[in-house]
């Protein structure tokens, strides 16, 4: 197989999916190193592609479905994974985190977290890697973007946060 009919597959693969893909997965699937892949994923973007990569791997994001709104929160490394199963006990995903970073201005990065399961899986690649939250750059002040299926989810996700001490309000 060529690289550019490796990368139409790819795109394909990542179109179909319901969850992130790996790189080490895909480099897998069509027998070639994770750089190789990283690589593709660089070119398919360049030309287009809306590829985007979460902390579980790639994925094309589709448009969040149902209420979607952001909420402003503050809280220390320790408070994430409370902060996070707050918000997916209550029927939303986290769809991503932004910071306001004083050079580069608003910086997003993808999360896409639905359920326990998913926090734990993330929360396990922060303590497995030398990496920090974004939210380390702002004292802990950072956004969530939240799909919830209704303005209902949204509010119980608010009053979750409020008990605990961590939603920020005028």
């Amino acid at each position: 197989m060529n690289a550019q009919d490796r990368r139409k597959q790819i795109e394909s693969i990542l179109k179909a999916a319901r969850q992130p893909v790996s790189a080490t997965a895909l480099a897998k699937k069509f027998s070639v190193s994770r750089q190789i892949i990283v690589g593709d994923i660089a070119l398919l973007r360049a030309s287009g592609a809306a590829i985007s990569a979460t902390p579980r791997g790639y994925m094309i994001l589709k448009e969040p479905a149902g209420f979607v709104h952001q909420i402003a929160v503050q809280h220390d490394a320790a408070g994430m994974e409370a902060e996070l199963n707050a918000i997916v006990d209550n029927g939303c995903t986290v769809v991503d985190v932004i910071v306001e970073h004083p050079i580069y201005g608003q910086i997003t990065g993808p999360l896409q977290l639905s359920n326990r399961f998913e926090i734990s899986q993330f929360l396990q690649r922060c303590t497995a890697s030398d990496a920090q939250p974004l939210s380390n750059l702002t004292e802990g002040i950072h956004l969530h973007t939240l799909s919830c299926p209704d303005e209902e989810a949204f509010r119980r996700v608010q009053d979750a946060l409020r008990k605990l001490h961590i939603l920020l309000e005028n």
